[in-house]
């Protein structure tokens, strides 16, 4: 085998050592000139062993990073040239070892993070919940529910101070926990007569304050939290009430429900969701809620969890009117509401039973339309009355 490289041109005569370093055939002088010139050749390569080393080493460091030629004599870059390793080219990710990259972009579209714990949670609303919300506005756009004239908005005093009309807000919220809003808008009238500030609460004995809010339900137990509130509003919050719900619900008789309603009709500032027995009962009714809840705070739960922020204030007055005159507690009027075909509960059958004299089983006041508006809305009002009508003649046939 013959070296083309200047580093063996020196050795060509040497082609093999013997154990006494002489060549068959060679005088003395020759055999001591071909031991020096073996000597001589052995100094020379040995920067050739060192070079080729190196080579191999570069060879080895190729893998990680890109290779840099280090600074060699023109004989060492021949040397290298032809050694010139090309860096490999990365294997294609495969499926069984998908890149990082890959696995950050798969998110599953129902599931979205919850930025204050972290945890991610599924986005769930329910269906055509859109389509019935529209349709509730349709038959309440009347505004002729009694909630709409005789609600919490409309108890107090409009030319009073800024903080004794929320004093009479927050009352009112009081008086109507299980109370219909004709009995509590009157009891407020003949407080309001009396004078419904703090210092006058305080001042009347709970034999006189009780005559002014009969009948309204339980009355002996709120006139107790009437004034153990007052008490409160006046020692720690200078005669005003919280502006927070978590202050609100600190006062004796009020809780989540009428904490979210003050913060929305007092301080203007929506909080929650008021959910009471209507929206608790439509809401289930109407498929709202993921999972059936069996009491209203879990019903404001599950309703703020999906319902859009910016209709929590809407949501409350839409749907108690609207179960004050259609989706009543017992027997309600599914034949004459828009959303029959949509609603899981429509037409499903109530307890047959004779209605008792002021239940919800008597025709409400009709809904008003206004000029200009659509028809649908009359259209409700007579089938209302043409229901109430055929009621009244079963009643009458089953007696």
């Amino acid at each position: 085998m013959t070296m083309s490289s200047p580093y063996f041109t020196q050795s060509r005569s040497v082609t093999t050592r013997s154990g006494s370093g002489q060549r068959s055939g060679s005088t003395p002088a020759a055999s001591l000139r071909s031991k020096l010139t073996g000597r001589q050749m052995d100094v020379n390569a040995a920067p050739s062993v060192a070079v080729k080393v190196e080579v191999e080493e570069v060879k080895v460091s190729e893998q990680k990073e890109p290779f840099t030629a280090p600074s060699l004599s023109a004989d060492c870059h021949k040397l290298l040239q032809p050694s010139t390793v090309q860096p490999k080219a990365e294997p294609e990710a495969s499926s069984q070892y998908p890149s990082r990259r890959r696995r950050r972009q798969v998110q599953l579209e129902y599931e979205k993070e919850d930025v204050a714990s972290g945890v991610k949670r599924e986005e769930w609303e329910p269906p055509d919940w859109k389509k019935q919300l529209d349709f509730i506005r349709n038959m309440r756009s009347g505004r002729s529910a009694p909630v709409d004239n005789l609600g919490a908005e409309k108890c107090y005093d409009a030319e009073a101070p800024a903080h004794v009309r929320r004093f009479q807000v927050l009352v009112s919220l009081m008086l109507s926990s299980q109370t219909k809003d004709q009995v509590t808008a009157a009891a407020m009238q003949k407080l309001r007569a009396h004078g419904c500030t703090v210092e006058n609460v305080l001042n009347t004995d709970d034999k006189k304050l009780g005559e002014l809010i009969y009948p309204v339900g339980f009355w002996r137990s709120k006139v107790r939290y009437l004034k153990q509130t007052s008490a409160m509003l006046q020692e720690e919050f200078g005669g005003d009430i919280p502006n927070t719900v978590e202050g609100l619900v600190r006062l004796a008789g009020v809780g989540p429900k009428m904490a979210h309603l003050a913060m929305d009709i007092a301080w203007n500032q929506v909080s929650g969701i008021g959910v009471d027995t209507h929206v608790h009962r439509i809401s289930n009714r109407l498929g709202w809620l993921k999972k059936p809840t069996k009491n209203p705070e879990d019903t404001r739960k599950a309703l703020e969890d999906w319902l859009p922020r910016e209709l929590w204030s809407e949501i409350n007055w839409l749907l108690v009117g609207f179960g004050q005159q259609v989706c009543l507690p017992v027997s309600p009027l599914c034949s004459v509401c828009l959303n029959q075909y949509s609603c899981p509960s429509a037409h499903k059958s109530s307890p047959a039973k004779k209605p008792k004299t002021g239940s919800p089983h008597s025709p409400g006041p009709r809904i008003k339309t206004e000029p200009g508006q659509d028809g649908a809305v009359e259209t409700l009002n007579k089938k209302i009355v043409s229901a109430t009508r055929r009621r009244r003649q079963t009643n009458k046939n089953q007696t």
